[in-house]
């Protein structure tokens, strides 16, 4: 691995001067140099065929267009692999990457936040056998800032520089810095996770990091119901027709977004829907002068805004959306003191339980329990209150629910207890 250093510190300074500055750290440089993107199929078999060949692990990370594109596809996709050196390769030329797949084969991945990238890479048919996800296992190991850069800082004495993070990647050609910053995301990944395991295995985690990983093969991201919901500035919404008004407009954005593939903001942003689902303007004119209606994306689909507003006007009563979604989990937490009390200590008493667990085996409570996992037991427990078929009944909800066996190792009892103790009679307090 070559490295290059920060300029060092002048004879002109002091020694007190030099002191109080900041530690230089040298900078990371490709070992290799920088490959040829590969988008032919030639050049995809030649890689292949060294990829195969090659041992160990195989490090794999994608660049997606996120701010600039609709879809989550990979518009790169870099690889490394011991003897097989680093691979940039451009999925767009082929139909799928199979070649790629029958290359890594059985081999472990190495991903850094993993969920961001296996959706885009499995659709162009690469799906791990095994993998290790480095910003995880960070976690585990309560590490405060889990980032690449930071962690190949800490661990490694590099500096990555992350000036391209939020750059448009379906451009053509990409620029050489461009491909540079990606290669170095692969660059340091094998020696990043080495240090990973070694400290898993130092401090008794490598079995709750091997399950969490397993977990991590079927991964499938969340499809969200009512998305809408989430447009921002809804909470200033009054009235169920406004409410229609934004579903409707916001739903028209997503149909023109996923057909031009372009960020739905890119078009109009959610101010602009929730300043027209208020106004209900009915001319162009009128729409046209709405805050936030400005640009081509704005001026160009100003017939499909006007049709959206119109169809939430000519809704019927019983049509229109609930103020509040309808869903199969439990309430807001605000909501539990008044809706259940009962409830509302008994998430009380799991939290402090849970978060002392972290507490003790130095984890962030997120990664101890999901946090929907323990609401959804303390809201709906099982019936039995007689302690042992309690227990047991808690840790058959937290496995249906998908926790896993190290996670409910750690909090089914606590969770007992905290239904136990809510459900005790609590003491009167003097009048």
């Amino acid at each position: 691995m070559a490295t290059e250093s920060t300029p060092s510190t002048g004879p002109e300074q002091t020694p007190d001067q030099a002191d109080q500055e900041a530690p230089r750290v040298e900078l990371l440089r490709l070992s290799g140099g920088l490959p040829p993107v590969i988008d032919t199929p030639a050049a995809l078999a030649e890689y292949c065929a060294a990829l195969a060949a090659g041992s160990g692990p195989v490090a794999i990370d994608a660049e997606r267009a996120s701010g600039y594109r609709y879809s989550n596809r990979a518009y790169l996709i870099q690889v490394k692999r011991e003897g097989a050196g680093i691979g940039l390769i451009d999925p767009i030329p082929f139909g799928t990457l199979e070649p790629l797949a029958e290359a890594i084969g059985d081999a472990e991945w190495i991903l850094h936040a993993a969920t961001q990238d296996l959706p885009c890479l499995a659709e162009v048919g690469l799906r791990p056998a095994a993998l290790f996800d480095t910003e995880l296992a960070g976690r585990l190991l309560d590490y405060p800032r889990v980032g690449l850069a930071t962690l190949v800082e800490s661990l490694l004495g590099r500096q990555l520089l992350k000036e391209h993070s939020a750059v448009d990647w379906s451009t053509r050609p990409l620029p050489e810095s461009w491909l540079e910053y990606a290669a170095l995301d692969v660059e340091v990944l094998v020696e990043l996770r080495d240090l990973l395991a070694a400290e898993l295995e130092e401090t008794g985690k490598a079995d709750w990091a091997r399950q969490e990983f397993d977990h991590l093969l079927s991964f499938q991201p969340a499809v969200r119901v009512d998305a809408w919901r989430r447009t921002s500035g809804l909470h200033k919404v009054r009235g169920r027709r406004t409410l229609a008004a934004v579903r409707a407009l916001w739903e028209t954005r997503d149909r023109i977004a996923t057909e031009r593939d372009v960020t739905p903001g890119r078009l109009i942003p959610d101010s602009a829907i929730v300043a027209a689902a208020t106004a209900m303007p009915t001319s162009r004119g009128a729409l046209m002068s709405t805050p936030g209606f400005h640009g081509r994306g704005a001026s160009r689909h100003a017939g499909d805004w006007l049709a959206a507003i119109r169809s939430a006007a000519e809704l019927s009563e019983d049509e229109l959306p609930t103020r509040t979604a309808v869903g199969d989990g439990p309430p807001a937490p605000r909501a539990w003191a008044d809706k259940d009390p009962v409830a509302a200590r008994r998430l009380e008493l799991a939290r402090a339980a849970v978060g002392a667990l972290a507490s003790e085996h130095r984890l962030p409570t997120e990664n101890l329990l999901t946090p929907d996992h323990l609401r959804r037991v303390m809201w709906s427990p099982p019936a039995t209150r007689e302690p042992a078929e309690l227990l047991e009944a808690i840790v058959d909800q937290l496995r249906e629910l998908g926790a896993r066996s190290w996670q409910i190792g750690l909090t089914a009892s606590a969770l007992t207890s905290a239904v136990l103790q809510a459900d005790a009679p609590q003491p009167q307090s003097e009048g």
